[in-house]
């Protein structure tokens, strides 16, 4: 009676790990699997060239989507990346273009309005408890509205220091995809190697017990949706110098939706609590490849923002049933 009592209960136990361990690497899994399908799809895709193309489209995508991450887990979003994008990449654009500022203090200035649009999301959500979803989508409409009204037409012809920033090599990797290395890396070291790191876990499982530990609840997350901000104003530099344009329509439009897909495939849990940089590195990577060999392949655009929203929905509901393998096993080992 007593070994028949037992072998279920060690069985389970021996099973659920590597059933836990295959969903919550799903996302791996299809990545390989996406890049054996898209070699043996063209001759072109795993070329150091095409390599170089994925990482540099991703470039502005992690560095937006790390601070985003952080602020998901700690159960906050941020709807008003792509028109931070816009509005940064056209004041930019436009102090260069008709005020003829030097083109290191223009990027400055597209810096600082990332970085104050940043702050108004914060202020907004942090101090008044309003949805930082109602509040981001009305900033979303505002910053758009603003960089529309400042320029109609796109400032164009940046001059040779945006061109190197945008489209410049070094060591042989662009140059944006650098400083999305660099944002990367910050973006760990913060989360994992200081203590406001590990208070963004915290406020995001339970923002009351957090406050009554004594945790910055409404700091803290001023603070991120700044950096959040700040990003963003650095990827529409970074767009604007890339194309040597800033479109003030659709500069950085619909750009809030990869963003949030990229940190969600990572296993950010949208209810805060819960991600790892590496995740959301992931992420990025994933779409990178998803889209660039779709198009290498000469895919039409409905059907990679088909195959894009699936593939969020199928990694949203494999990190689920991990969960809820997780949970199963806990609950089995106490009984």
């Amino acid at each position: 009676m007593t070994t028949a009592t037992v072998t279920p209960e060690g069985s389970t136990t021996r099973r659920t790990p590597v059933l836990e361990l295959v969903l919550r690497s799903a996302l791996l899994i299809g990545l390989l699997v996406l890049v054996g399908f898209f070699t043996s799809g063209s001759d072109l895709f795993l070329t150091v060239g095409n390599i170089k193309n994925i990482a540099l489209s991703g470039a502005v995508l992690l560095i937006v989507a790390v601070p985003q991450a952080v602020l998901v887990i700690m159960g906050y979003v941020d709807l008003s990346v792509g028109s931070v994008v816009g509005l940064s990449g056209v004041v930019t654009g436009l102090l260069i273009v008709d005020h003829h500022l030097n083109w290191g203090l223009a990027v400055l200035a597209g810096l600082v309005v990332g970085a104050v649009g940043g702050l108004v999301n914060g202020v907004l959500v942090s101090y008044t408890r309003l949805s930082p979803i109602i509040v981001t989508l009305g900033t979303l409409q505002l910053y758009r509205g603003i960089a529309q009204f400042l320029r109609s037409d796109p400032p164009a012809d940046f001059g040779t220091g945006m061109s190197l920033l945008g489209r410049g090599i070094y060591a042989g990797i662009p140059v944006p995809v650098w400083i999305a290395f660099i944002v990367f890396g910050l973006g760990a070291l913060f989360l994992y190697g200081t203590p406001a790191g590990r208070q963004v876990y915290a406020i995001g499982v339970n923002r009351e017990a957090a406050f009554l530990s004594g945790i910055a609840t409404k700091r803290l997350p001023l603070l991120v949706f700044v950096v959040t901000g700040l990003a963003a104003g650095l990827g529409g530099v970074l767009f604007a110098a890339r194309l040597d344009s800033a479109p003030p329509s659709t500069l950085g439009a619909n750009f809030e939706l990869q963003v949030l897909t990229a940190v969600l495939l990572g296993g950010v849990a949208f209810s805060g609590g819960r991600g790892t940089m590496l995740g959301v590195l992931l992420g990025v990577v994933f779409l990178g490849v998803l889209n660039n060999g779709m198009t290498l392949m000469n895919v039409p655009y409905f059907a990679q923002a088909i195959a894009t929203g699936a593939a969020l929905v199928v990694a949203a509901g494999l990190d689920e049933l991990g969960q809820q393998a997780g949970a199963l096993r806990r609950v089995l080992r106490r009984t």
